[in-house]
């Protein structure tokens, strides 16, 4: 049997035998070997060696090569299987007749270019664990940039030495003679090349993978890399906190996102860093991925894995996590076995990284478990394996995510999580003078932002503030017409991108000379969305009719991890611009679907799961394609995406911006889309206010918002058309609204006040654990006036934001309950306190505990209560006030004819604070409970208040427990008086 007929007869046992390992190392050397010999052309490598291209897809490329060049080559072919094959790989595979002798070829004979190839095995083997020093010496010489040695050490599955051979080759025959002439040098002067030969493999590896990421990660990765800006120079901390912990009142930093403080569940893995889109999650793990390279942080961990879900959606092959790890992260040169054994013996050295699992295609499931290592699977599976800590039990796994898809199945499994709330004012700032180098233009459009609060309070999202940033030529032109809302913002950098590469002055025609481009990349990313796709191919694109024009207008970038020289990936600038887009093609296509619309909206639709899930059916009629995007399953990505789409084909359809449409497509058509969004957005709403339970007998009538409530108020918002908000409003019909851990940061305050001011009767408003902020505060000053209370606890709010709550709130009849515990006040609030309880003579309740009020701060509150004649809850545990400040306090109420309630809970109080406080309890006629738990107070206090309890029968319960008391004096304490409680 001739060569070529055994190659192909033994077709299957020689795919097995290249790739079953997982590694690509054989296939590697296969290849170095034929273009040694010649029987492979230089196009012919770069033509199999496609980035991101599967192993078995390039070794199915090679043998269809080799059979088609014909007997003698299937000859070659065979007798380097022979040499390149372990003797069990190669086990069951023939190759009689193949008695080609391979030629050593001395790679020092030439000094042309055809040298790294016909001397290309032996040079891979000289090059190993040398790359850095080859690095050097071409930098050196002058042929290679930084930019090269970046590109070098990207992590792919080609190894770094095979790497450096072909881009040396590529930078012509100087550079070949700079790399040979090292080599040289290092043989002439006796110095091993491989000077790492004895260290520890994990040493080697370590340094390759912190190379590889280092490389990956200093130029900001989101925003389509804003055109190679270093994340060093743009990088800007959002603000970090806890979810679960109320006593860590520290700054968090970047590393205690892994570390110790706030962790809830000490056996468990995972970490879980949630944000909103575009809140900073994935530049956040690119900066520890820098830092941790860079040997500054993170230095608990021996190797960081850094994966991104969107991409591994794009793996369709059943993995093991050794096969996951070294092809998807970086590939190790050498005994891969011994470095994986490594990882698994010491997994408290390891870190792996998981960005956007909100993008993967599958919601999180803890029904399938996999405990094996080695054993393949799906990689969803393989995921949640990992994250549930079945797989790799002690790695610490760091995931970020939208906190939409963190449901309780997940946080079972959770160490802790940590929530991203994108910049504070001084982030804003910071972040709009590091991206631009002319301080002129940076003051100009703070300037801008401090008059405009609306958009201010939109800033605090990350991508939001790049836009505006990116479009402050457009901004600081636009006058009165500053923009207000998401939809508002969108438009700004449409506009912006468009006019880069217009042929039209500015004005009215600005989008209608780009429409058709328009709507091709709305098609692509609205079909994208509802496929939970991310990253497109050129046949994607080709199929929704996007051009190299198009490509270049900016709002496609090029897909880092999955583009080559012969096959491109796109994804949009950001997930927001895409489901922008999609948004664009909902409102500009003539023929759209009408239940697309209906659907988009329908909650409970898009939580359902359908039967069937929706993939790329570019094959299909539009109307078919639109239906299934909308009525397949809704995965734990489509939702949010969906959500966000929903929101700007709100804001699309305002009347505010229909003027923009009607040059490219129907007046009619918009009109009746613009219909349907609002039928559906009062439809929505109604569902929600149907769900309201009846009151108990004697409670208030209360709403808990349900889970999209926030959402539709900020669609209402995004059409800027107050009446619908009246409608809205005009049917609901409650006492107390509660919207605690909503996710509501500033945006959602300004759309909550633009719907809430518009209610019959005043309410109070819960926004307790959310990320309301100073901005967001002011934000809700609008609605003030129909809130009778206004709850909000642990919302990192400073004396700034009370100083305007404060002002606006002593102009609203209503207002009279407000409770700030666990804030960022200080002292420096009080003076606002005390004036608003001068002012208004019908304020009941200020709770202010777990902030950081002092003696002085009492002093100044005291002030207030001297002259208030209303106040029935007083609430300031947790503060640091002492005995001082409660003496204070104890002077300005011992004449309160109102007082019910006074809560001094660890304050640092002791006995002379407690006689103090005993002459309100003579005094007063209406105190029933007194709490001073957690104090410093003495037996003398203690006989201080037993005394004036003598003389008050009206005081039900003084709380003393946990103060400097024995177990002795606690039991003779409580026969003397049974009303206190230890």
């Amino acid at each position: 049997m001739c060569a070529q007929e055994l190659v192909l007869k033994q077709r299957t046992q020689i795919l097995h035998a290249l790739c079953s390992s997982g590694s690509a190392e054989y296939l590697e050397r296969v290849l170095d070997i034929l273009l040694a010999q010649g029987e492979l052309m230089w196009e012919d490598y770069q033509n199999i060696q496609v980035t991101g291209r599967e192993l078995y897809t390039k070794a199915r490329q090679l043998l269809d090569l080799v059979y088609t060049k014909g007997v003698d080559t299937c000859k070659l072919f065979l007798a380097t299987l022979k040499q390149v094959l372990p003797e069990e790989q190669g086990l069951g595979l023939s190759f009689s007749g193949c008695l080609f002798k391979l030629i050593e070829k001395d790679e020092h004979k030439s000094i042309s270019a055809q040298t790294l190839l016909t001397g290309r095995p032996v040079l891979v083997s000289k090059l190993q664990g040398c790359i850095d020093d080859a690095l050097k010496a071409l930098v050196t010489s002058g042929h290679f940039t930084s930019a090269d040695c970046n590109e070098v050490q990207l992590p792919v599955y080609t190894p770094l030495n095979r790497r450096l051979l072909d881009h040396v080759r590529s930078k012509g025959e100087s550079a070949v003679n700079v790399l040979l002439q090292y080599i040289q040098q290092k043989q002439e002067l006796g110095l091993p090349l491989d000077q790492e030969k004895n260290s520890p493999p994990k040493g080697q590896y370590q340094k390759k993978l912190s190379s590889s990421l280092s490389s990956q990660s200093c130029f900001l990765s989101t925003y389509g890399g804003t055109s190679h800006m270093p994340l060093d120079d743009i990088y800007t901390e959002g603000q970090l906190e806890l979810a679960h912990c109320v006593d860590f009142h520290g700054p968090l930093g970047l590393e205690d996102i892994v570390g110790m403080v706030g962790t809830t569940n000490e056996e468990a893995d995972t970490v879980l860093v949630s944000g909103e889109a575009g809140s900073g999650k994935s530049t956040l793990l690119q900066r520890l991925h820098l830092l941790w390279a860079r040997g500054v942080a993170l230095q608990d961990f021996l190797l960081l894995f850094p994966f991104s879900c969107r991409g591994l959606n794009s793996e369709h092959r059943e993995l093991s996590v050794q096969e996951l790890l070294f092809q998807h992260c970086c590939w190790p040169d050498r005994e891969q076995e011994e470095i994986f054994q490594f990882i698994q013996d010491h997994p408290h050295l390891i870190l792996f990284t998981f960005d956007g699992l909100d993008e993967l295609k599958q919601s999180f499931s803890d029904e399938h478990r996999l405990c094996c290592p080695t054993q393949r699977a799906p990689i969803h599976i393989l995921l949640f394996n990992l994250i549930q800590g079945s797989l790799m039990k002690g790695v610490r796994k760091l995931v970020t995510s939208r906190p939409e898809v963190v449901g309780p199945v997940l946080k079972k499994y959770l160490r802790k999580e940590v929530l991203l709330k994108g910049f504070s004012p001084s982030g804003i700032n910071c972040f709009v003078r590091k991206h631009h180098n002319d301080p002129t233009v940076s003051a100009k459009v703070l300037a801008s932002l401090q008059t405009n609060t609306a958009l201010l309070g939109l800033c605090h999202s990350p991508v939001l503030c790049w836009i505006v940033s990116q479009c402050h030529k457009e901004l600081l032109g636009c006058g009165d017409g500053s923009p207000q809302t998401i939809t508002d913002v969108y438009l700004m950098i449409l506009q912006h991108f468009l006019q880069h590469q217009s042929s039209t002055t500015i004005g009215f025609g600005w989008l209608k000379e780009h429409q058709e481009t328009v709507r091709h990349l709305g098609q692509l990313a609205f079909e994208g969305i509802g496929a939970t796709c991310y990253i497109f191919s050129g046949a994607d694109l080709e199929t929704c009719g996007v051009t190299e024009k198009d490509i270049c207008l900016g709002f496609l970038t090029q897909s880092k991890g999955m583009s080559s020289a012969h096959s491109k990936h796109y994804e949009f600038l950001h997930v927001t611009l895409q489901c922008f887009f999609a948004a664009l093609y909902i409102v500009l296509s003539n023929n759209i679907n009408r239940s697309v619309i209906q659907k988009l909206f329908e909650l409970k639709d898009m939580r359902e799961i359908g039967k069937r899930s929706v993939c790329f059916t570019a094959c299909l009629p539009s109307s078919e394609k639109q239906e299934l995007v909308l009525e397949g399953e809704t995965t734990a990505a489509e939702t949010p995406n969906l959500h966000i789409t929903a929101t700007f084909v709100s804001g699309l359809l305002s009347r505010r911006h229909q003027s923009l449409w009607i040059p490219c497509c129907q007046s009619s058509v918009l009109e009746k889309k613009s219909r349907q969004v609002r039928r559906c957005l009062s439809k929505g709403m109604q569902k929600h206010f149907k769900s309201i339970p009846q009151p108990v007998e004697g409670e208030k009538k209360s709403m808990h918002a349900m889970p999209g409530f926030v959402w539709l108020v900020k669609c209402i918002y995004e059409m800027q058309e107050s009446r619908i908000a009246q409608d809205a409003m005009s049917k609901l019909d409650v006492d107390h609204l509660k919207l605690t851990y909503c996710n509501i940061g500033p945006v959602e305050c300004t759309a909550l006040a633009y719907v809430l001011q518009h209610l019959r009767n005043p309410v109070g408003l819960q926004l307790d654990n959310n990320s309301v902020g100073d901005v967001g505060v002011e934000q809700l000053l609008p609605c003030l006036h129909i809130c009778n209370s206004l709850y909000l606890r642990n919302n990192n709010i400073s004396d700034e934001g009370i100083r305007k709550l404060i002002a606006k709130g002593i102009q609203c009849e209503n207002f009279r309950k407000i409770a700030l515990f666990n804030n960022k006040l200080t002292d420096a609030c009080t003076q606002h306190f005390s004036h608003l309880l001068k002012t208004k003579q019908d304020f009941l309740s200020l709770r202010l505990g777990n902030n950081n009020i002092t003696a002085q701060g009492a002093k100044q509150l005291a002030e207030g209560l001297k002259v208030n004649h209303s106040l029935q809850f007083l609430g300031l545990w947790g503060n640091k006030i002492g005995d001082t400040g409660a003496e204070a306090l104890a002077k300005a109420l011992e004449s309160s004819k109102t007082l019910v309630w006074l809560s001094l809970v660890g304050n640092g109080v002791g006995s002379v604070g407690a006689c103090a406080l005993a002459n309100i309890i003579k005094n007063s006629t209406s105190l029933e409970e007194l709490w001073l738990t957690e104090n410093c107070i003495t037996r003398a206090g203690v006989e201080c208040l037993i005394e004036a309890l003598e003389h008050n029968t009206r005081v039900k319960s003084i709380w003393l427990r946990n103060n400097d008391l024995s177990l002795e004096e606690v039991e003779e304490m409580t026969r003397l008086e049974p009303r206190l409680t230890f």
